[in-house]
């Protein structure tokens, strides 16, 4: 529980810095971001567009990761002495100022440990995620696109980039959808999110406006680096092209730019249609491939694993969480039990309260398989 006076919960508040910053280390930052800089005043580095990419997203979050800590850290000595100040001269409006601040503080403390718990083996990576539309027809492409939506609206309100890499449009909305969020440890933040995810609302569908429940999946996948290793031999792939389209079969160029790869031994099919190029799409495709891929081998391992000490029921796949808009407004995850009412305001984005207690439910779980 919160303390109840100011000064006990800032000094709270401060510990729990000491312990965040012992865990992210400044210190190792600042100087990764020293080597970063070098890097990236080499004028050699831009040889490799795909490498200097990933050096200035690299540093620009270390960046963002030590002026955070650095601005925390000022923020709770400034409440502090807004406090004191409050109390001498007996102002109130002050007074409420600083509990103002001392509230967000809290939230962005309690944020900002969330950060200390992703330390999983692909924690750090940025995310591949694929939306499918599942079980609804066209209530069920629609909501896929909710989806998209609320994802890409995510990565926005963070300042994440993001970069779709495929859509294959229905009558409706979003068959399914392909697209990469570029921040690191986007994968261990994302990661919880992958599963079943159910809307119930008023189709705009139905030409008599009945209740229709919908069904889309989510999955979540780390992006490969050079050291994972995810070899494809040619001879087990074959190599589609084809024109890129729109919503609607809207033409978007007039060549055959798209390329959809399909992996002969699992039957895993990937495509890409966001660049002009035929040769960019295909490097795009088989970037997508290499994580799915890499995913696959890191379920059937973790399949192995759950065989010999079991999942304690948290299989992957399951319903995870419901969207509600009629007759009342409510999301609600099945497993943390966390809820909201404010249904459309998370399909705007704002997801972080859902994420954090998945990340806390995740790590639990984790903690309970490992002493298993």
């Amino acid at each position: 529980m919160a303390a109840t006076d100011p000064a006990d919960e800032i000094s709270e508040l401060s510990s729990k810095l000491d312990t965040i910053e012992a865990v992210l280390d400044p210190e190792a930052m600042r100087t990764e971001a020293v080597d970063l800089r070098e890097q990236a005043a080499d004028p050699a580095l831009w040889e490799d567009q795909t490498r200097a990419q990933q050096v200035t997203r690299r540093l620009s979050y270390l960046e963002g990761e030590m002026s955070r800590l650095e601005n925390l850290r000022q923020r709770l000595d400034d409440t502090r002495v807004l406090f004191e100040l409050a109390d001498d001269e007996h102002d109130q409006s002050a007074r409420d100022e600083a509990a103002g601040d001392l509230a967000r503080l809290r939230k962005e403390v309690d944020l900002l440990e969330i950060r200390t718990l992703l330390n999983g083996e692909y924690d750090n990576r940025e995310a591949l995620i694929t939306i499918n539309s599942q079980a609804g027809g066209a209530d069920a492409e629609d909501f896929a696109g909710n989806l998209q939506r609320m994802y890409l609206r995510w990565a926005e309100r963070h300042r994440y980039p993001a970069e779709v890499f495929d859509v294959s449009y229905g009558e409706a909305g979003i068959k399914s959808t392909t697209f990469a969020v570029k921040a690191p440890y986007a994968y261990g933040t994302l990661r919880g999110e992958q599963g079943t995810h159910r809307m119930v609302r008023i189709s705009k569908y139905d030409n008599q406006g009945r209740r229709q429940t919908s069904f889309a999946g989510v999955d979540v996948m780390p992006v490969v680096e050079q050291t994972d290793h995810v070899e494809i031999p040619e001879d087990e792939i074959r190599v589609d092209v084809f024109r890129s389209s729109g919503p609607g079969g809207q033409g978007v160029n007039t060549t055959d730019s798209a390329v959809r790869i399909t992996h002969l031994p699992t039957g895993i099919v990937v495509s890409c249609q966001n660049e002009r190029s035929q040769i960019q799409n295909r490097a795009s495709a088989m970037a997508v491939l290499q994580a799915k891929l890499l995913e696959r081998r890191r379920e059937q391992e973790a399949q192995e694993l759950a065989a010999l000490k079991g999942d304690g029921g948290r299989a992957w796949g399951s319903q995870i969480r419901n969207y509600v808009l009629y007759p009342y407004q409510m999301v609600k995850d099945q497993r943390t039990g966390y809820e909201t009412s404010q249904a459309e305001s998370v399909l705007d984005g704002e997801i972080d309260d859902f994420i954090d207690a998945e990340i806390r439910w995740l790590r639990r779980g984790e903690n309970g398989t490992k002493q298993a």
